[in-house]
């Protein structure tokens, strides 16, 4: 029979947020998912049993490599500072810096795993001034913690399972995948993120499509026109399914009528202007699709408005169905 993988988990800088979206998994939930995949959590800060000196002796254990490391996990950003020394963020009951133990933890593992955009990039406890930086990427620059040329014991990079909060099926789709030793550096991006859902913009799936369609755009933020040209929406910008796979089975940011921040990707945290506002230079807005010229989408743009539909133009500025499709026949049979 074969040995189940070991998961150890740690919590960096970071709110806790991804392990509590974690633990949203249904269908079957977390620890099921976990053991049908014959992965055992070998210690989680919030979900295990262990704590104190039990808890630092399975630390330990992995460090020193008495006990094995196959999938490690962290989670939340790595304190630098104050001055490279890490000594902001202590591990309780060491005396020593969390960024000393996730070196030597990093340098076992089989497989090392950015559980959020904090621990891939930075993320927002980058904000401060705690030197908070990705394990493998600083922003979007290579180098982080680790430097650029880290690999775990698989031959693999970090792999940033970015996001803020990660999705629980990006999170549990990676680890079951590499448990069945189907995961290689072509299932990566450039920014090391999961193809499984980084090849996917957040725009695919959008209830609001129409609307961004006929460039039919929402005012305020009761409205449920197209949120890219005055709400600060990055959907079509922003790597992800969200609206595809979607959260609790039902939901997604925009489906909750807010605007899409991008937090899977590095530097969200800092836009340069609000999260729910558009910037613009001569009335265009500077975040265009990302594979579309600004010309073209000019010229889209004024076409489209040309052409919107009474029903799509007043619903967009208006926070219920003010006007219903027509019912007339089209020949279609």
């Amino acid at each position: 029979m074969t040995a189940p993988l070991n998961l150890l988990w740690l919590q960096s800088g970071g709110c806790g947020g991804c392990t509590l979206s974690l633990l949203n998994a249904e269908q079957p939930d977390l620890f099921q998912r976990l053991e049908d995949a014959g992965i055992r959590l070998l210690w989680h800060p919030s979900l295990s049993r262990e704590s104190g000196d039990e808890a630092l002796a399975i630390l330990r254990a992995c460090a020193e490599g008495r006990e094995r490391v196959d999938l490690l996990c962290i989670e939340g950003s790595i304190m630098t500072g104050p001055h490279g020394s890490g000594r902001y963020h202590l591990l309780s009951g060491t005396g020593r810096p969390m960024m000393d133990w996730v070196r030597e933890l990093t340098a076992r593992a089989r497989h090392t795993l950015a559980i959020g955009s904090c621990a891939a990039f930075g993320g927002i406890t980058a904000l401060g001034d705690a030197g908070a930086v990705g394990l493998q990427f600083s922003g979007d620059q290579p180098g982080g913690l680790l430097g650029g040329a880290y690999r775990s014991g698989s031959g693999l990079p970090v792999i940033n399972v970015a996001g803020c909060p990660t999705h629980p099926g990006w999170v549990l789709d990676t680890l079951l995948a590499l448990a069945l030793d189907r995961f290689s550096a072509a299932d990566l991006d450039l920014l090391q993120r999961p193809r499984l859902y980084a090849d996917h913009l957040v725009h695919h799936g959008c209830p609001r499509n129409e609307f961004y369609e006929f460039k039919a755009s929402a005012e305020k933020p009761s409205d449920q026109g197209c949120m890219m040209e005055n709400l600060g929406c990055k959907g079509t910008q922003a790597h992800a399914d969200c609206n595809t796979r979607l959260w609790n089975g039902a939901g997604s940011c925009l489906r909750g009528g807010y605007p899409c921040i991008s937090c899977t990707e590095p530097g969200f945290e800092h836009p340069g202007h609000p999260f729910a506002e558009t910037p613009k230079v001569a009335g265009i807005p500077i975040g265009l699709p990302t594979d579309m010229p600004k010309a073209w989408f000019v010229a889209l743009a004024a076409l489209s408005k040309s052409a919107t539909p009474r029903r799509v133009r007043e619903n967009a500025v208006a926070d219920h169905i003010v006007v219903t499709p027509a019912v007339k026949k089209t020949g279609l049979k």
